[in-house]
């Protein structure tokens, strides 16, 4: 019998390592997290959508072609004594040939939780290339607290290992952005539960990864015609919405007020070639690790600060990071593989240490371009470029203490000697 026994228990560790148990809520902000970076007042609540092209026998030219999507909703929720925290379960590719693998972590977001009623900014979200929206609910449960309704897009992309696909992924990712923007706007009209209180006419897209050239060729940057994969053959899907072309222009999602990139890919793929990011004009926030190899720094997000020169742009730096700056922290099932271990961490940075800088600077940014707070400018226009270089006011006294900002100060809201590290740029918009 013991022999039995001995036997059961090495199956239920070996299936224990293929998927990963719940860990403790990773959206409460760590000590040396800035000001803005805490979960707002409000409750959030969560819900699931579908996303259904209209059944038509040929599309008009204005409609942009869709896929039936699925996504998750984050909204402001009236507070439930009885409410349980969701468990968020997706999977991500593992290492070939491993297949897929199951991944959980626990988040403050309720299901079905009655949402308040109000008028709130709509946050369309794109995951990276084989992400998951719920690697994302690190962003989406904080900024849906602060009073956004934020939408995860989920791509259903194919596994990143797959690198034959990886051109199909490309074409699709703004394809499904700019269908389910429509989609969205028709489901909040018709008051869907979830919605009710998003208002369309101030949309924020945000991207990761393939998700950031998502949300750039959305936010209308023009895809060019003789760049890498985006070159493809007349009648392919997105050929049509290259830069001279019939439906150049109709991927733009309309009264786009602010968009993030975080580690946005594009440049290196070819797909706008030197002008088509000039034709973002909504304010742009770029996120990105100075040792990015999987899109590229100097050659990947550094030339999309330069060349979206129409917009008034930010362009926080991660010295030394890498690529994995927008999935959440690696959950338990994560921790005793690498490859699962690097698609959520960085191997200089804590992760809640960028995940608590990157929330304070995109609350900031958000609350000033979408919410029409000017009272945030204050966090964004330092004239202080490299962190480590912001005096601390000697006025200013108590260990936890958060600087005031000002000419020459430490960033506001930024704890004593915590922005060594980081780099923030920012550049007018040009006429």
């Amino acid at each position: 019998m013991s022999r039995i026994l001995t036997s059961l228990l090495v199956l239920v560790t070996l299936l224990a390592a293929g998927a990963a148990t719940a860990q403790p809520v990773t959206n409460r902000s760590s000590p040396d997290a800035p000001e803005l970076s805490s979960p707002g007042s409000f409750s959030v609540g969560l819900r699931s959508i579908s996303l259904v092209p209209r059944a038509q026998a040929k599309p008009a030219p204005s409609n942009v072609i869709g896929r039936r999507l699925s996504a998750m909703i984050w909204y402001p929720a009236k507070a439930r004594s009885n409410g349980k925290a969701v468990v968020y379960r997706y999977a991500l590719p593992g290492e070939p040939p491993r297949g897929f693998v199951s991944f959980s972590s626990k988040g403050f977001a309720v299901r079905g939780a009655t949402a308040i009623a109000g008028r709130f900014p709509l946050v369309i979200v794109s995951h990276g290339y084989s992400n998951e929206p719920e690697a994302l609910s690190w962003l989406a449960e904080n900024l849906a607290s602060k009073g956004y309704v934020v939408v995860a897009i989920a791509h259903h992309d194919p596994d990143i290992s797959n690198r034959a696909l990886a051109s199909e992924v490309m074409v699709q990712r703004p394809l499904d952005i700019a269908f389910a923007a429509q989609a969205l706007s028709q489901k909040i009209l018709a008051h869907a539960p979830g919605l009710a209180s998003a208002d369309p006419a101030r949309t924020v897209l945000i991207g990761y990864s393939m998700g950031g050239y998502g949300v750039l060729t959305a936010a209308g940057a023009i895809l060019d015609p003789s760049g890498g994969p985006v070159a493809l053959p007349p009648g392919r899907p997105l050929a049509a919405f290259a830069r001279g072309q019939a439906r150049a222009g109709e991927l733009a999602v309309p009264r786009v007020i602010a968009v993030v990139a975080i580690s946005p890919a594009g440049i290196r793929l070819g797909a706008w070639g030197a002008q088509g990011l000039a034709a973002i004009t909504a304010p742009l926030l770029l996120i990105g690790g100075s040792r990015d190899t999987t899109v590229g720094f100097s050659d990947g997000i550094a030339p999309v600060f330069d060349q979206a020169i129409h917009a008034q742009r930010y362009f926080l730096v991660y010295q030394n990071a890498g690529h994995a700056l927008g999935l959440e922290q690696a959950p338990d099932g994560a921790r005793s593989q690498l490859w699962d271990f690097q698609w959520f961490e960085d191997p200089v940075w804590r992760k809640d240490r960028i995940q608590g800088i990157s929330l304070h600077m995109i609350t900031a940014f958000l609350d000033r371009y979408a919410k029409g707070d000017e009272t945030r400018a204050a966090y964004l226009d330092s004239d202080v470029v490299l962190g480590a270089d912001g005096a601390w006011p000697a006025s200013v006294t108590g260990y936890g203490a958060l600087s005031p900002g000002g000419p020459g100060i430490a960033w506001k809201g930024f704890h004593r000697n915590t922005a060594y590290g980081l780099e923030l740029h920012r550049r007018p918009s040009a006429p």
